[in-house]
């Protein structure tokens, strides 16, 4: 099943039902996972997981360490979502679908906004 993201306005065709938020902590510089299912008027968030921990950095609930990474379950929903756009951390947001990759919020701006497009 495939769903629709609207990615800073722009409708985008997902190659399933999710998609995954990967960045770099801008001070700590460690990586950081998230996973996101679309759904009719939300965004919801079922895992995360980060590469280690520090200030802002804290494991979510029940996080168990797998090869590295505190890996935890959640259920917190959205309507839409805004990624930060700096431009002053030395990256941005790494959208993945399971198909592609897409860099988002890597120059300073305005936001970038993520929500489910409307049927």
């Amino acid at each position: 099943m495939t769903a629709c993201l609207l990615v800073g306005g722009v409708a985008v065709a997902l190659s399933g039902s999710g998609f995954q938020l990967h960045w770099t902590h801008s001070v700590e510089k460690i990586e950081w996972v998230e996973d996101w299912q679309v759904e009719p008027g939300s965004l919801r968030l079922t895992g995360a997981r980060v590469r280690g921990s520090g200030a802002g950095m804290e494991p979510g609930e029940g996080a168990v360490l797998q090869d590295g990474w505190w890996t935890w379950s959640t259920d917190r929903r959205v309507e839409e979502l805004a990624l930060a756009a700096s431009g002053v951390t030395g990256a941005g947001w790494t959208l993945c679908d399971g198909a592609t990759c897409k860099a988002l919020g890597e120059t300073a701006g305005q936001p970038v906004l993520l929500a489910p497009c409307e049927p």
